[in-house]
């Protein structure tokens, strides 16, 4: 990084944000475009409820591990070419998924590649990253995370569109925005001045992130904050139907507001973290997360108390996503970014697959959720009291010996 990008915001700095907010966005909506339709695929096919979970939570598993090598290229070759290139490989799957299918098999490969779009993240934080200088980069990474956005517009239009127009004609027209997208990336995004690519292979690059106690401690943090939000996202409306037995776009529009919540909490948590410091945002997240999710536990009557208890989740999660790439962005140097940010991109979208699958089996075996939540609310309180304890007091500074740290 150069001394004016450390100090000073590079000109085209918020177009570049603007750009990669909105390809995050859409590559986040075709993410999600299994779980807003789950119940017409789980009556088309008469699946179980583990069954219907398992291809929820399918292309959550690509989009999570699908991060780590992302990562490491966008490292290599740098935003704009890695953005124009997922956008593009994401139509084969996108088109694939939206055929008419008579085996779950099929469903679930096509499933599974889909989740190649929700590997964007990992390119989009480098690359604001360097846009950027240090002070203002919670607001940079929590702004580029509300493009997380797209799984609210996945809820409220999926369902909506797949109804009026039909499954394929719905996926042709995602296909599309994805090709136009691509193209807009192409011509229109430029990585910062002062980025430089990396020149080491990819494999050294790894394992020295690896050897950072900073990638573990920021990958489990992330597993919940980020990770809830995705288990949120692709099974709530799973959830709504099957334990308050919501008609399926109706689900789709209380997801949406579910997601739009944690969108607009995300920069918040950014900007928070700029002025109060990330561990203090994390804190909150994760003990209101626990609170919330016992009360969840009890399974609350439908609209404002479980409502409520709903949209406080998303809002302690968003502020949680924002809090810990705030906390990467200043233990991490810019060169190292992308690798780092693709681990515990991957531990959050991990994070993310197993409650779904989780939450079907129990609701399959006790018809009832209570256990899940519970499962829930110990894990965020023993994050929770992890933080403070290595965040707590004054403490950040010496949760990583690595560089930047």
């Amino acid at each position: 990084m150069t001394a004016q990008s450390q100090t000073t915001t590079a000109p085209g700095a918020v177009r570049n944000l603007v750009l990669a907010t909105s390809a995050f966005a859409l590559t986040f909506w075709v993410w999600n475009l299994v779980g807003p339709l789950s119940k017409t695929y789980t009556q088309n096919l008469d699946l179980s409820p583990t069954q219907t979970s398992i291809l929820v939570a399918f292309p959550v598993l690509v989009g999570a591990l699908g991060r780590i090598p992302v990562g490491a290229l966008t490292d290599r070759f740098g935003g704009r070419v890695m953005f124009t290139v997922i956008c593009w490989v994401s139509i084969i799957p996108t088109l694939l998924v939206g055929m008419d299918h008579d085996s779950f098999t099929t469903l679930l490969i096509w499933g599974f590649l889909l989740g190649i779009a929700g590997t964007s993240f990992a390119i989009g934080i480098p690359f604001v990253n360097s846009w950027f200088p240090p002070h203002r980069r919670g607001f940079a990474t929590g702004m580029f995370g509300a493009g997380m956005g797209g799984t609210a517009l996945s809820a409220l239009l999926t369902p909506p569109m797949a109804a009026q127009f039909g499954v394929w004609p719905t996926h042709a027209l995602l296909a599309v925005a994805l090709a136009v997208m691509g193209v807009v990336m192409w011509v229109f995004s430029r990585n910062a001045p002062a980025w430089q690519p990396s020149t080491e292979p990819a494999w050294p690059r790894l394992k020295d992130a690896l050897r950072l106690p900073t990638t573990w401690q920021m990958s489990l943090l992330y597993a919940i904050a980020f990770g809830g939000f995705v288990a949120f996202s692709t099974y709530l409306p799973t959830l709504l139907t099957t334990a308050y037995h919501f008609a399926q776009t109706d689900a789709g529009i209380r997801t949406a507001g579910f997601s739009l919540a944690a969108v607009i909490a995300r920069p918040v948590g950014g900007v928070l973290s700029d002025r109060w410091g990330p561990a203090k945002v994390c804190l909150l997240s994760f003990f209101a997360t626990a609170v919330l999710a016992v009360a969840l536990a009890f399974q609350p009557p439908p609209e404002l108390p479980a409502g409520a208890a709903f949209v406080l989740m998303a809002v302690a999660l968003g502020l949680g996503t924002g809090g810990v790439f705030a906390l990467v962005a200043t233990l991490v140097e810019p060169a190292r970014v992308g690798t780092v940010t693709g681990l515990v991109g991957a531990a959050g979208g991990l994070g993310g697959y197993f409650p779904p699958l989780v939450m079907g089996v129990v609701f399959q075996l006790t018809d009832s959720y209570v256990i899940g939540f519970v499962l829930l609310a110990a894990t965020a309180l023993a994050v929770g009291m992890f933080t403070l304890a290595k965040f707590g007091r004054g403490r950040s500074s010496s949760i990583s010996n690595g560089p930047g740290g």
